[in-house]
């Protein structure tokens, strides 16, 4: 069973920087797809970035020139950097890993617990 557990979450102002990282144990990690979600109150998560087994990687285009989505796979981790946060940024952040491409919520079939972001103006 895959667990997935996300931290570095926060309180930060508008054109502050995060760093995201998200833990993967329970299988093998270089074959799955890894996705960074985001849910704002009231809203449906959605994909912001992924990040293939093979390297590839996927942006929204909330996350276009801002963040940056990594691969640690001596660590088992996953990264968002995220540059430049603007108060529309606030959400849950929730990792998750599936091992089909990934472009799509309904794909994955392991999540993590999320962790909150805050951006202050």
């Amino acid at each position: 069973q895959v667990q997935l557990v996300e931290s570095g979450g926060g309180l930060v102002q508008a054109g502050g920087s995060l760093r995201l990282s998200c833990t993967f144990s329970g299988r093998t990690f270089n074959s799955y797809t890894m996705g960074w979600f985001r849910q704002g109150p009231g809203k449906d998560r959605y994909l912001i970035s992924a990040i293939s087994w093979t390297g590839a990687t996927y942006y929204g285009d909330s996350a276009k020139d801002r963040f940056t989505i990594s691969r640690d796979v001596a660590k088992n981790t996953v990264y968002l950097q995220m540059n430049n946060l603007k108060p529309e940024d606030t959400a849950v952040y929730l990792c998750a890993a599936t091992t089909r491409t990934g472009l799509q919520s309904s794909e994955y079939d392991y999540w993590g617990q999320g962790t909150q972001v805050t951006v202050s103006s």
